[in-house]
């Protein structure tokens, strides 16, 4: 209980972040809007490290492995992400994202002495990515609209390993280095490259005058990475938590995802095939926690 309650607090947060999202796109660009959310992000836990404490001197001395984890997770992982959704339809980026506890299990599977995959994990992971597909039915077509398509499947792919790469990583350096600290750090060195890439790579964007209701968006997504890769980090800091179980808990951010944009946004509203996908996806949780009784 002390992890499932904080993992699907965490997968809450970032589910909320598709309608803060929809919310920030109708004001600026993707690469544009990420670097300011992520920057904003590593601001935002200043605080919180000066008031648990937290061992600046000794942690910064690790500020080429928090660098590097910045590169990989927040830029690397996030701009391939946001460059694959420009180029495929939504619901197959739905479906490729939402496999990621896929690629982390088998990943975990060949990298971690005590996290293999097993008929009762597997199970848990098929009925997962089937609800995955039933909710991205509803989210547009499956079919390739351009030239670019395949590019944007194989940039996807690869955000889904980097994203699984990380994971591994932290687990592997539990104690390396403070995880509200990696948070921070990462958060705000790769929000930055993000920004400065916008610059060259999305002309269409410029400085202007904001409403109210970007800075509250805005400042909601920053908060979302800050607080969730936080809890995310610590848990996968204890050494009883295996990585491949943890991330079962992201088909959660699907489900939190819809369940919001109902109702936060306008024009959006339940639908048979949204909700037959959280009902699978609920069975999938189930069974990943169900355990044979021993006699």
């Amino acid at each position: 209980m002390r992890t499932k309650l904080p993992a699907i607090l965490a997968c809450i947060l970032w589910g909320s972040a598709f309608a803060g999202a929809k919310i920030g796109f109708t004001y600026t660009t993707p690469l544009h809007l990420s670097g300011m959310r992520f920057t904003l992000a590593g601001i935002l836990l200043i605080p919180f490290l000066i008031y648990q404490k937290t061992d600046w001197k000794a942690n910064l001395k690790q500020w080429k492995y928090m660098l590097f984890f910045g590169i990989l997770q927040t830029f690397i992982q996030y701009g391939l992400f946001f460059m694959g959704l420009d180029k495929v339809p939504a619901a197959v980026s739905a479906i490729i994202i939402g496999g990621g506890p896929l690629f982390v299990a088998v990943m975990a599977h060949f990298t971690i002495k005590n996290d293999k995959l097993g008929l009762r994990k597997v199970i848990a992971i098929l009925l997962g990515m089937t609800g995955i597909v039933f909710i991205s039915t509803t989210k547009g077509t499956l079919n390739a609209s351009n030239n670019t398509f395949y590019l944007g499947i194989f940039l996807l792919i690869i955000s889904n390993i980097t994203g699984a790469a990380t994971n591994i990583i932290v687990a592997k350096n539990r104690n390396r280095v403070d995880p509200v600290m990696l948070t921070a750090f990462a958060n705000f060195t790769g929000g930055l490259i993000l920004y400065a890439v916008s610059w060259f790579t999305e002309p269409d964007w410029h400085l202007r005058d904001y409403t109210a209701e970007f800075y509250l968006a805005w400042i909601w997504l920053a908060l979302i990475p800050a607080a969730g890769f936080s809890i995310w980090y610590s848990l996968l800091k204890n050494p009883e938590v295996k990585v491949s179980e943890l991330n079962m808990w992201k088909f959660v951010v699907p489900v939190s995802g819809v369940i919001l944009s109902w109702i936060i946004l306008p024009g959006e509203k339940p639908d048979w095939q949204s909700v037959t996908g959280i009902i699978i996806i609920t069975i999938a949780l189930l069974t990943l926690q169900w355990q044979k009784e021993t006699r």
